[in-house]
């Protein structure tokens, strides 16, 4: 049974930078598209990105378009959200996912992991 975990959040100054990492184990994430979401206590889950196997396709949330980019290592089964220019309101529990489509609603992922808490101050 293939799981993910993420890993990379923490606390950081507005204007300032993280690199969020998705690792698989179980199985390989081969041919699945690798998706971010993100909640903020007392909100929906919302999509940040997502991108496909090949890494060749990817879709932004226009929040976070220019801001953050999507990518993914084939070789190490493993998934990156680099994060540049944080705002206060980027501040959120960030989810990887894995799925069949590179899509934004998150009931097309199946696969979750714990969730990551980035928290960015003013």
């Amino acid at each position: 049974q293939v799981q993910v975990r993420e890993s990379g959040g923490g606390l950081v100054q507005a204007g300032g930078s993280l690199r969020l990492s998705c690792a698989a184990s179980g199985r390989t994430f081969s041919g699945f598209a690798m998706g971010w979401f993100r909640q903020a206590p007392g909100q929906e889950r919302e999509f940040v990105a997502t991108i496909d196997w090949h890494g060749g396709a990817t879709l932004y949330a226009n929040s976070v378009k220019g801001r953050f980019t999507i990518s993914r290592d084939k070789a190490n089964d493993t998934g990156y959200l680099e994060m540049n220019s944080l705002k206060p309101n980027d501040t959120a529990l960030y989810y990887c996912a894995v799925g069949g489509f590179v899509a934004s609603n998150p009931e097309l992922y199946n696969i979750w992991g714990q969730g990551t808490q980035v928290t960015v101050s003013s």
